[in-house]
């Protein structure tokens, strides 16, 4: 886990939320500014839990959320939502009866910093027909347009919940790009919680993984990539037992022929263990965001919610 540290653009400090169905933390949390940072995890985990409550949508039983400096709930927050942009998972259905333009309107009277020709070229690059009511439009249509209406007031924090939710390939693209520019200016951050593999590899300065309400990790993405891998170790009369105290090991499977495959979370140490230990290395490859996750499901029992993270979609 990296030692970095940073101003923070949202800190969630030790809150909780209970409800019949589902809890969440106590969770710390803080996301850098200046970043991009991504939280994955199985369906139920809390992560768009966070966002409401960063957004003072719901609110924590337990603890409290800073935003931009800001503590949430402690005064008039419209002042703060200027520098915000918000996509959520599912669109709002009190807007349907809206047309797109309907809404440009809307913000363009309530955001100070509105852009009418930044949203009209972002309407152009995403091929967007803002005319159409929102509850008209396909579910690629609306993400489009509501992407264009979050981007359009440059927000210094931008939260992003599943944000290529019903994009075809090309506009995932585009959608890519523009996020990229977005954040080209230096001072701003993105939150933003995905089930696309290669979209958080594309996009991510930061990771952090969720389960069942609860932070299992926080990584920053290269370090990550380069500290999770998957090993076949041989050695004669080898078994399970001699690989249990391999430093950062979450699983390991009999491969064979005195040979055992082991996954880690701290690659180097366990290369370095291996050799004192007098152990051959076989082979090894860098394991991918889903694997990753399953294997920090699997390292603390939750084997169910294991098999979903594998479903994370590549």
């Amino acid at each position: 886990m990296s030692d970095w540290k940073a101003e923070t653009a949202i800190s969630f400090e030790n809150v909780s939320v209970r409800k019949s169905d589902f809890v969440l933390g106590p969770t710390t949390l803080d996301i850098p500014s200046g970043y991009i940072t991504a939280i994955v995890g199985p369906n139920g985990s809390g992560k768009s839990t966070l966002f409401r409550m960063a957004l003072d949508l719901a609110k924590p039983d337990h603890g409290k959320v800073t935003v931009l400096g800001q503590e949430i709930g402690s005064g008039d927050d419209d002042a703060l939502k200027q520098h915000i942009g918000y996509v959520p998972e599912e669109p709002y259905a009190h807007e349907s009866r809206l047309k797109g333009s309907d809404k440009a309107k809307i913000n363009g009277f309530w955001y100070k910093g509105w852009d009418l020709f930044r949203y009209q070229e972002l309407l152009r690059i995403l091929q967007v027909n803002d005319h159409q009511l929102l509850g008209d439009m396909s579910k690629g249509m609306r993400r489009k347009t509501e992407l264009a209406l979050a981007l359009a007031h440059n927000p210094e924090l931008l939260l992003l919940d599943e944000p290529s939710s019903g994009l075809d390939p090309l506009a995932w693209k585009i959608m890519i790009d523009l996020l990229h520019r977005h954040m080209d200016q230096g001072d701003r951050t993105i939150l933003m919680t995905s089930h696309i593999v290669d979209e958080v590899k594309r996009l991510a300065d930061f990771i952090v993984f969720m389960a069942q309400g609860k932070v299992l990790g926080f990584y920053e993405k290269d370090e990550l990539f380069c500290s999770w891998f998957t090993y076949y170790v041989s050695g004669e009369g080898i078994d399970a037992r001699d690989l249990a105290d391999m430093p950062g090991q979450t699983g390991i499977e009999f491969a064979g022929m005195h040979t055992f495959r082991v996954t880690t979370g701290k690659a180097q140490d366990a290369e370095a263990w291996c050799t004192d230990a007098g152990l051959t290395v076989v082979s090894k490859s860098a394991m991918e965001l889903d694997e990753i996750m399953a294997a920090l499901l699997h390292g603390i029992g939750l084997e169910t919610k294991a098999n979903e993270a594998r479903g994370l979609r590549r």
